[in-house]
């Protein structure tokens, strides 16, 4: 893998979509990085690290869990999605929230900075996620606590998507991705070590933390309709796919997706139901 190529893909892709990331009205990555948040724990007074920020999912939900007495400090590469969150903060007053561009594979603080670590579909995404593993225990405090939240990987599901759009998205398609994004190269970095459970233990462990949790949950991914969710995906990490899509096969796509989600909701909003890793583990005291 390239990593400059790779790095460079992501920032564009996010400085892309910041202005509307997350915010037309489709509720996922809010209710995920509250969950994150609440699993990770973090106690008023406390100092926060929270990897791939974005607009602030579990950024501001951690600042509310430490209070003014804490520090809630958000990294993410894509500048716009800091200004954002950097924007947010001020919005909300939230002074003893800070935000920096940074690149989460090589973290620059000082040893023992903080007492927790989130990263909410962000940590996984480092070229090289775990080896960047033992950086970050090496930033927690003595008993310092991880946690991170990775798509539920599978060998027949395409990742990062509610398993029903294995079958919405026809597999031809996905050879206009780019190479690193093409669903074996997605296997070979992320089943690898993400997929079994024992296989992300010793991986956690290799790296310098203890007693690994790992649990799946159902976050409800919804949207007011098929519509509604297309245009929010041109704002994620399937933002990728639809740039790459020749025009005829984007409005092939669009149309299939519009519709069978549609008929999916019946006379309701649209509930998809997302499988959700929640992975957490600690530092010796």
């Amino acid at each position: 893998m390239d990593k400059t190529k790779y790095k460079s893909t992501v920032t564009e892709a996010f400085n892309n979509a910041a202005a509307t990331y997350d915010q037309l009205g489709v509720e996922f990555f809010t209710p995920m990085g509250r969950r994150l948040v609440e699993r990770a724990d973090p106690q008023p007074g406390q100092r926060v690290l929270d990897v791939g920020c974005g607009r602030g999912a579990s950024l501001f939900v951690a600042a509310e869990r430490v209070g003014p007495s804490g520090h809630v400090l958000g990294i993410d590469i894509a500048p716009a999605m800091v200004e954002e969150a950097r924007r947010q903060a001020g919005t909300l007053g939230a002074r003893h929230v800070e935000v920096r561009v940074m690149d989460g594979e090589h973290p620059d603080f000082p040893p023992a900075s903080f007492d927790v670590v989130t990263g909410s579909y962000s940590l996984i995404f480092l070229p090289d996620a775990p080896a960047a593993l033992p950086r970050y225990a090496a930033l927690l405090r003595p008993g310092g606590r991880i946690a991170f939240t990775s798509p539920v990987f599978t060998e027949d599901t395409f990742p990062f998507l509610p398993p029903v759009f294995t079958e919405l998205i026809p597999e031809r398609l996905l050879r206009n991705l780019p190479a690193d994004w093409r669903p074996d190269a997605l296997k070979r970095r992320f089943n690898s070590w993400l997929q079994d459970t024992d296989d992300l233990t010793r991986t956690m462990v290799g790296a310098g933390f203890e007693d690994v949790e790992i649990a799946d949950e159902h976050i409800d991914l919804r949207a007011p309709d098929g519509e509604t969710w297309v245009d929010w995906s041109h704002t994620q990490g399937m933002r990728l796919l639809w740039q790459h899509l020749p025009e005829y096969e984007n409005r092939q796509l669009r149309h299939r997706l519009t519709t069978e989600l549609d008929r999916l909701r019946g006379e309701g909003p649209l509930h998809l139901p997302t499988p959700v890793r929640f992975v957490s583990a600690s530092v010796p005291d």
